[in-house]
């Protein structure tokens, strides 16, 4: 088999991996919790239903692309919990050398766009990451939502610390910010955030 195709297999089998990596947020319905190619798949048809809502106008291909790459990493790097203040110090390090390893499965030329496209989102400098940035926030909010907003309430988070993640999804739409709002006042004012 050609050398080319092979890497591109490797890579292919090595990904499926990130099914086996599972996330605090749980599946609506009260379901079991979800895995990261889950919220992946999740985000990146929401990209694609949402992007009219985009800040400015972005590449639905590439947002949808970021969204199904970002957490790959975390097959290597774990997945780190939005309000996990001690994971959080060491989660770029950990994520820089995870994807360093599971992208140079690759042939170099697809490489580097993947390693290109991951920074860009990590980045968040272009409108296309800032809209997916807002993709990876509202995911897990419609699902906590969908679940009277449990995972927040075991997880004792605040209002300050939603806040404080949701402020990317302000930069990627300021529409689907206002949903945001909207969702997080009421669950503060049921208890469920910790004002």
């Amino acid at each position: 088999m050609e050398n080319r195709l092979q890497k591109q297999l490797d890579f292919i089998l090595e990904i499926d991996k990130e099914k086996n990596i599972f996330r605090q947020t749980h599946l609506s319905g009260h379901g079991r919790n979800e895995n990261d190619a889950e919220h992946a798949w999740h985000m990146a048809i929401m990209a694609y239903l949402l992007k009219e809502y985009a800040n400015e106008p972005v590449d639905a291909g590439r947002v949808m692309l970021m969204c199904l790459i970002h957490d790959i990493v975390e097959i290597e790097a774990g997945d780190t919990y939005a309000y996990d203040t001690e994971g959080l110090k060491t989660q770029k390090a950990r994520e820089d050398a995870a994807k360093e390893k599971i992208f140079s499965l690759l042939p170099e030329d697809q490489k580097r766009e993947l390693i290109c496209l991951f920074d860009e989102f990590e980045e968040g400098t272009s409108a296309d990451a800032r809209f997916a940035h807002a993709m990876d926030n509202l995911q897990p909010l419609l699902l906590n939502d969908s679940n009277g907003g449990a995972d927040w309430k075991s997880h004792g988070v605040t209002a300050a610390q939603v806040y404080g993640r949701q402020g990317t999804t302000a930069q990627g739409s300021e529409q689907l910010y206002e949903v945001t709002d909207r969702i997080l006042k009421e669950h503060i004012r049921k208890g469920n955030i910790t004002p």
